[in-house]
């Protein structure tokens, strides 16, 4: 029997809420190591967060290739901004190569890294710290990593202030928990039940921008007309379009 695009929307709202829910989980032991601290030892905070990813990164036919948590410099001693995030096994990576088990960040062996000393107005950091919730950045071609396009998926961890900082009892963003899917693997995890619909579909973001698509005029990165509404995927800004078409002013994410 076939799906609708409706079915389709639906796993897809499925795998991302899966993601979603194990953000919140990591979340959680982050919160607890923080709360109430002036400052935190990165050692401490590197090894708590690499307890909680690698299992996910180094599962057979892993989702996520890379996940971790971006502290706000003001929490960690000595830093301006640190990243405790990790990837995952990767195959002829242009900057690792092929690697067989997790890959610790270190942003000393990266070129192009200027830019994340104003890390707080990127948009998987800018627009959790706005809407206090949870948000998905891209597709768009991860250059600091993978080289590939990815989904970078991210939740904004808070804090209760330590004595004598902000308002008593209160609370501050200290930084996002977040994970990276490769748009490869949610295509080996989606694909089958696009295909399984008769009408061309397209998974796209808010702006229309193409995450995976049946319709061989569409490919990652572009953007397809947004007449139509589309099914929204439960969960996530992103719709299953049917019939898609390309935007008239297609443009690729560089």
């Amino acid at each position: 029997m076939s799906r609708s695009a409706r079915d389709v929307a639906a796993s897809v709202g499925a795998v991302f809420t899966g993601v979603f829910d194990q953000l919140a989980a990591w979340r959680a032991p982050v919160e607890h190591l923080i709360d109430g601290a002036p400052e935190v030892r990165p050692a401490a905070l590197d090894t708590l967060v690499a307890e909680l990813v690698l299992p996910r990164l180094t599962e057979p036919q892993p989702l996520l290739v890379g996940a971790g948590f971006i502290a706000d410099g003001e929490i960690v001693r000595g830093r301006d901004v640190h990243f405790a995030w990790w990837l995952g096994p990767l195959d002829a990576n242009p900057v690792l190569g092929s690697t067989t088990e997790p890959t610790r960040l270190d942003l000393t062996t990266r070129g192009y890294t200027e830019y994340l000393r104003d890390f707080r107005a990127l948009e998987w950091y800018r627009i959790p710290a706005t809407t206090s919730d949870a948000h998905v950045t891209g597709p768009y071609v991860d250059h600091l990593c993978t080289c590939d396009y990815i989904l970078t998926m991210t939740m904004p961890v808070h804090a209760v202030h330590p004595a004598g900082g902000g308002a008593p009892g209160g609370t501050r963003m200290v930084g996002v928990i977040g994970a990276d899917v490769s748009v490869r693997r949610l295509e080996s995890e989606l694909l089958a039940g696009f295909l399984d619909v008769t009408a061309p579909l397209a998974l796209v973001n808010e702006e229309g921008r193409v995450v995976l698509s049946t319709e061989p005029a569409l490919q990652v990165g572009q953007l397809a007309d947004l007449d139509g509404a589309g099914e929204p995927c439960p969960g996530t800004p992103l719709r299953v379009l049917v019939d898609p078409a390309p935007s008239g002013s297609i443009r690729i994410i560089r």
